[in-house]
């Protein structure tokens, strides 16, 4: 085991000092009966994130693809990268140091990745960062599939092909399905391993992370539907019930109010109000049923509204993408995040 070399792979496109940040704390990392090489991948970076990494030491590839996409990034990294294991990070985290240590004797017999938790790590920074910061959280043990952040079997990766370039969202619990098809296990450690840097500060953005996840159900469950392992299949088709009944729930109510301002207009407002009420019960009872997740009452109330709203958003984007499918078109990647500052 001494002689084992972990390859630490990071993406990026201008991140900035959040790429710095990430490097440092990779540098950081306890390092116990292995070693580490770090390869950093930019995607046409305009703010000299690549010049920033070779400074720290990183060895540094540089892609320039027709169509940009996290899978293009990480498949760069690990078919160059030298180590028999590979721990993938996003280049806006913060790698805690000693999630490969305590992680490493779990990679082993038919577990080809291990991931912990990811959280965000300003909370308090936008009221979009309190309630995302709770999507990180999943249960510890066997998972279906793993997040961005996650330590890998080489020969696994090889075996399998690596990331589906030809998908802009959903790479990773593509792979895993494939990974699982093989017999392989995806194990979901109860250790922290990063902090994130989700920065994000308006609905926009909150709009546009949504409408992508929509997009990876869409494209992800139509590819696997029909067999013995489906993927996304039952979260794409109850989206469509989900949302689609919100928003004849907002039609309804503002028909009603504009009927009743011609008829009573002192009881417009009640439908709208209606409307508003049943939104706050289903938010109540989705932050009643995540409570596990831990955060406070305020925090999963918010967080149960975010859940209920953001069907609208996924909404969209499995239509544009079953759009775009029909008409042969290929989305580029969809984009939430500024550059960092």
């Amino acid at each position: 085991m001494s002689n084992r070399l972990v390859s630490v792979v990071v993406i990026g496109r201008n991140e900035g000092e959040r790429l710095v940040r990430c490097l440092q704390s990779i540098a950081g990392m306890r390092r116990e009966g292995f070693e580490v090489e770090t390869v950093y991948v930019d995607s046409a970076s305009t703010d000299g994130s690549p010049e920033r990494a070779r400074n720290l030491g990183a060895r540094v590839l540089e892609v320039r693809p027709e169509r940009p996409c996290a899978a293009v990034g990480r498949n760069a990294g690990w078919r160059a990268a030298r180590g028999e294991l590979v721990l993938f990070l996003d280049g806006d985290t913060l790698l805690h140091p000693d999630f490969v240590a305590r992680s490493l004797p779990e990679v082993a017999g038919r577990v080809a990745v291990v991931w912990g938790h990811r959280r965000e790590s300003d909370p308090g920074g936008s009221v979009y960062n309190r309630i995302l910061d709770l999507d990180w959280i999943y249960p510890p043990g066997p998972s279906e599939f793993c997040g961005g952040d996650a330590l890998m079997r080489r020969d696994v990766l090889e075996e399998v092909g690596g990331y589906d370039e030809g998908l802009i969202a959903g790479e990773e619990p593509e792979m895993c399905r494939r990974m699982r098809a093989k017999g392989w296990t995806i194990h979901h450690a109860d250790r922290p391993m990063t902090l994130h840097d989700l920065a994000m500060k308006s609905l926009r953005a909150w709009w546009r992370r949504a409408l992508r996840a929509g997009h990876a159900y869409a494209e992800v469950s139509d590819r696997f539907r029909g067999t013995g392992m489906p993927l996304w299949e039952e979260d794409a088709r109850r989206n469509v019930v989900r949302g689609g009944a919100l928003l004849a729930l907002f039609a309804a109510g503002l028909l009603g109010s504009l009927a009743l301002l011609a008829i009573r207009p002192v009881l417009s407002p009640l439908p709208l109000v209606v409307v508003a009420g049943l939104v706050v019960l289903l938010a109540a009872r989705t932050g009643w049923k995540a409570r596990w997740k831990g955060g406070g009452a305020v925090t999963l109330f918010l967080y149960g509204l975010h859940s209920q709203l953001q069907q609208i958003p996924i909404l969209a984007g499995q239509l544009a993408q079953r759009r775009d499918a029909r008409a042969g078109r290929r989305r580029g990647l969809i984009e939430y995040k500024g550059a960092s500052s």
